[in-house]
């Protein structure tokens, strides 16, 4: 199966929620990762989705499942979360090391499919995404790490 866009240009704020999810997500990442194919862009989702997916639990990564077009829910919900979670650098060198690529195109396809995600995510439930990971994830999801993010404790 062949997906066909009709537009070269950037599809519009919010027009990720039309009739083929899945195939606009791709579209948007296509389009903020520079990437010649659908493809190719499919590939990234993929990738970055199943690392993230290896670092997010609980509400989180439930929430975030739900908001996604079907294909990329079951690629994040797929992986069992690492039981050492990863910093920001940590995850796109994991990520560069099993794509075997180099740290400098992992983190663009990281930075293009987390931009995709933040905006089908929304602003709250990205904070509490950004809060529950390591430092360094507010930036490969577009953002200033204004502070260190909280990270949960026995007691909390």
């Amino acid at each position: 199966m062949t997906l066909q866009t009709e537009t070269t240009t950037a599809p519009a704020h919010g027009s990720l929620t039309t009739a083929a999810p899945y195939a606009q997500m791709l579209e948007r990442v296509r389009y903020e990762g520079a990437h010649p194919t659908l493809e190719r862009a499919d590939e990234a989702v993929r990738r970055v989705l199943a690392a993230l997916g290896r670092q997010l639990v609980g509400d989180e990564r439930v929430d975030l499942a739900a908001r996604l077009p079907v294909e990329a829910a079951l690629v994040l919900t797929a992986q069992v979360p690492a039981v050492t979670p990863l910093t920001g650098w940590e995850f796109v060198k994991d990520l560069a090391q099993r794509t075997d690529s180099t740290s400098a195109a992992t983190r663009w396809n990281v930075g293009a499919v987390l931009s995709v995600v933040s905006q089908l995510a929304g602003p709250e439930l990205l904070d509490r995404i950004i809060n529950q990971l390591p430092s360094g994830y507010a930036l490969l999801f577009g953002r200033a790490e204004l502070h260190q993010p909280r990270r949960k404790t026995a007691s909390s």
